[in-house]
Order: C-alpha cells, then structure tokens, then sequence
C-alpha cells in the first residue's frame, strides 16, 4: 500500500459531480495529478475549472463522486483537514490580508507562527519585491505583488500539493514572466502543482500534463506538450489556436 501511495498519483478525482443551490456545476470531472511536476487544468470560462478546485478543498461538497489525495478519500473532509494534509490553494481573487503588512501575512500563512529563515530566503529569491516591501502594509502592494504576495504563502511552509487558480491574470508580461520562472523552480522541489491558467504561453512553459474541461465535464487528459504542438486538438478543445498566444 505504502509503494502505491509513493508512486500513484497524489491527486485523483473520480467522477466527481458538484451542485451549488439548484445548479449541477460539475458532471463527473474525472483527471489524475503525478506526483512531481506541473498539471494544467484548462477550459474555456465557465467550464467548471474554479468549482473544480473549490470542490478538492471542500469549500464546495461534491454530491457525487471522490476525490482521493495521497491514497487518501478526502471527499468529505473539511477544508481545514484538507489543508492541514498537505494542500495549498491559491485562489483567484489574491487572498492576502491588505491592512495587514507582508510580514504579518507571511507569518499567518506559517502553521506554528514561526518562518523557518532558511525557507524565506529561498522565497525572496523568487520575489525579491516581497523583501523590499516586508514592512508595508500588503494594501499598497501592486496587483502582480500581491499575487506574489498570495503564492509565497502557499509556499511558506513544505506542501505536497500546490492548487492555483489562474496566477497570472490581468499581469504585465514582465510579471508574468517571473512567475514562469517561479514555478519552473518549484517543479525543481518535491511539490506537485495543480494549475488553472488562461495564459497558455504559461501554461505550455510549466506544463507537464493536462486536463481539459468543458460544461462541468472533463473531456481530454494527457500530455500539455502533445496539445501545445496539436493546433487541430487546440481549437477542438479549447476553441484557439496556442499559438495565437504566445
């Protein structure tokens, strides 16, 4: 069992369906996460892919289906159980507390209250901004710092499963290029990465594998290399061309 848990994959949804009130948002959304490396999860908008991450960390229940992390159901774990097994998640809408300063919402993100020194070296390396501003309030903070700001304390402590949703949104592309960099040294840990991203330059630079939903449902897994160099499959799945948005 132990052999099978280190080598399956360390995130599995298996026909997974999701209501939220009287509306049936996910219809049996079914992928694999690897252990190591970066799995895209793309869609057109609306496809399901922010319920679909809600649904892992339990803020939303699935009405059917599992969700098994690490050999583990944790389909009906609270969202606090979840994290505390070994999941972050980044939400879209940049979770950082503005009034309170970078360090204060750095030191919220550590379990114990306590950064360990060597850890937060490694994070200003990826983003020195947040070095610069450690003492300010995280309000006045630029929209592509404050994602930093949210992805650092993902990152604080050692996880087995980072979730983020669309990281890059509404970014400068000098911004953007950092956090390609970023993941890229992330993929270098022994972090796996689950990642919902419309910037598809992104999603082919760090992308190891790929789901592909549409109408709450997902209808293509596989490697992101073999449909970033597919423009037939692209425009079959997602509606454009990769290439388009390079």
């Amino acid at each position: 069992m132990a052999d099978a848990q280190a080598t399956g994959p360390i995130l599995q949804l298996q026909g997974v369906q999701t209501h939220i009130g009287p509306y049936h948002i996910l219809h049996g959304v079914s992928f694999e996460v690897p252990r190591g490396g970066v799995t895209m999860l793309l869609g057109r908008n609306g496809a399901g892919k922010t319920t679909t991450l809600r649904t892992i960390m339990g803020l939303w229940r699935a009405s059917a289906g599992t969700v098994t992390f690490d050999g583990t159901d944790i389909t009906r774990h609270s969202t606090p159980a979840i994290a505390q097994a070994g999941i972050a998640y980044v939400p879209e809408n940049m979770s950082v507390f503005s009034d309170l300063t970078v360090a204060e919402n750095m030191r919220l993100a550590a379990r114990t209250g306590a950064i360990d020194e060597r850890r937060l070296d490694w994070v200003f390396r990826m983003f020195p901004a947040l070095k610069t501003f450690w003492h300010q309030r995280a309000g006045v903070l630029s929209g592509g710092q404050k994602q930093m700001l949210s992805v650092a304390r993902a990152i604080i402590e050692p996880r087995q499963l980072l979730i983020v949703d669309e990281p890059t949104k509404g970014l400068a592309p000098a911004i953007i290029q950092n956090m390609i960099h970023v993941f890229r040294e992330l993929k270098q840990t022994e972090v796996s990465i689950l990642l919902v991203e419309q910037n598809f330059h992104m999603a082919k630079s760090v992308g190891d594998t790929v789901a592909v939903m549409d109408d709450g449902r997902t209808v293509h897994t596989g490697a992101m290399a073999a449909l970033a160099e597919d423009d037939t499959l692209q425009q079959k799945l997602l509606g454009l061309s990769l290439a388009a948005h390079q």
